[in-house]
């Protein structure tokens, strides 16, 4: 990754914030974009003395215009784009019977329109550098869950946007993946609405529901998505990775 330039969203916090600190500790200059603003600088400060860079971003996914900004501010800055990682993503609960309309919005506009438009948006920069682009996905893209409906239909338009767009792109030199990561501790479920005791027995049935035991960590997850951006997988593209313990591989309990 050294003197590539990379996007990353949802760099505030958990697996976001881990590949932009991975992307930057091996010498990226990274565009580290979140709607934290403290979270934010405190990254870029924590890796003031990385080979590489993080340069704070604020902003929000959910909006047209500001996915407008990421893109034309990195190119003013920087005059080129190597990879994006969209790791901006919310959860919320909800079955087919209670998911409010809201909600399933939310969730369509973050977790799969924002990953659209700005993959649109970077093709040009992308097509430069022959560039990669890493999505990050969810094993309910591959396996159904109950009480998560609009989380799992959102993942699983993510892994079909992957293998489509890598299509598209392979002519222009452009790789596209994703990685499908099983429960992972981050703050995802709490900002969904998990309290700690609800949160902390969700994590200890993981040992149960994961054949090796245990939840993942956001930094197992930054390494596959640094190497999926890497040159090391120059001969990959539409490719949706599991990293899960194993989740995928069990029946649903």
């Amino acid at each position: 990754m050294k003197n590539k330039v990379a996007i990353v969203t949802g760099a505030s916090s958990g697996i976001g914030r881990a590949t932009a600190k991975l992307f930057a500790e091996n010498g990226a200059t990274v565009v580290g974009v979140g709607r934290n603003e403290k979270e934010l600088f405190a990254l870029r400060d924590e890796l003031k003395d990385a080979e590489g860079t993080i340069r704070p971003h604020l902003g929000d996914v959910m909006e047209v215009t500001q996915l407008d900004r990421i893109v034309s501010e990195t190119i003013d800055s920087f005059g080129q784009i190597d990879t994006l990682v969209n790791a901006a993503g919310v959860l919320k609960g909800g079955s087919i019977e209670d998911c409010s309309l809201s909600d399933w919005d939310k969730q369509m506009n973050i977790n799969v329109r924002s990953v659209y438009y700005l993959m649109q948006k970077c093709i040009p920069h992308l097509e430069k550098t022959k560039g990669s682009i890493v999505n990050v996905s969810s094993v309910t893209g591959t396996r159904a869950f109950p009480g998560v409906l609009a989380y799992c239909v959102s993942k699983a338009a993510v892994d079909q946007l992957t293998r489509c767009a890598a299509l598209d792109l392979a002519s222009k030199g452009i790789r596209v993946n994703a990685v499908n990561p099983g429960v992972v501790v981050t703050n995802l479920h709490k900002r969904g609405g998990m309290d700690e005791p609800a949160y902390a027995k969700f994590l200890e049935r993981t040992r149960e529901t994961h054949p090796l035991g245990r939840a993942g960590n956001a930094e197992e997850i930054a390494e596959l998505i640094h190497f999926l951006a890497s040159e090391k997988a120059g001969w990959i593209t539409g490719a949706t990775y599991a990293i899960d313990g194993g989740r995928a591989e069990t029946c649903a309990r």
